[in-house]
């Protein structure tokens, strides 16, 4: 600890925030690969709209701690290049906002990996669809469509009230049958 305490005190106060913030943020990345952080404990208490729906609070201690780790390393980084105190800390405080921006980032693609793309019949009602085999008229028989729902094709069964749908033809899903079939009907009538 001698190489710290020869250090000027402004560097002291750098040093302090990095190793501190580096300290944390190392617990918090450990209780989160554990599963244990399904929140950070703390709750910003002041009036205001500041409520995002999502991952992400803006004042949290999770962010608080990104923008030290930030700012500190970058202090301490920068010291020996940038002679006064006012830009170094201006340049602390934008990496420090920069790591908040880029862990929000972060968090945004990872919930996009807990999106739930389940295909659901209901989903294709209102949908256009392409006719695969050919659907009897009158409900007389089932023929099958070919629909595109959240980006992967699948084959239903189909039935219609009206007149019979070539192979080929456009037809929209108007209601569920049952859990395997759906009702059409052609996009033309």
């Amino acid at each position: 600890m001698e190489w710290f305490s020869g250090l000027d005190p402004t560097l002291k106060i750098y040093w302090t925030i990095a190793l501190v913030s580096s300290l944390i943020f190392l617990i918090q990345t450990v209780i989160t690969f554990l599963g244990m952080d399904s929140s950070d404990g703390l709750n910003a208490d002041f009036a205001g709209d500041t409520h995002i729906d999502g991952p992400f609070q803006l004042f949290s201690l999770r962010n608080l701690i990104n923008f030290l780790l930030g700012y500190g390393w970058s202090a301490v980084c920068f010291y020996p290049v940038i002679a006064s105190t006012f830009w170094l800390n201006v340049v602390a405080v934008l990496v420090g906002l920069l790591f908040v921006a880029f862990f929000f980032f972060l968090i945004l693609q990872l919930t996009k990996l807990s999106k739930d793309n389940t295909f659901k019949l209901s989903d294709t009602v209102g949908k256009t669809a392409d006719v695969y085999l050919v659907i009897p008229g009158d409900q007389k028989g089932k023929g099958k469509i070919q629909i595109s729902i959240n980006g992967s094709y699948h084959e239903i069964a189909a039935m219609t009230e009206g007149e019979k749908l070539p192979t080929g033809s456009k037809a929209r899903v108007v209601r569920l049958i049952d859990d395997q079939t759906v009702m059409v009907s052609s996009v033309n009538g």
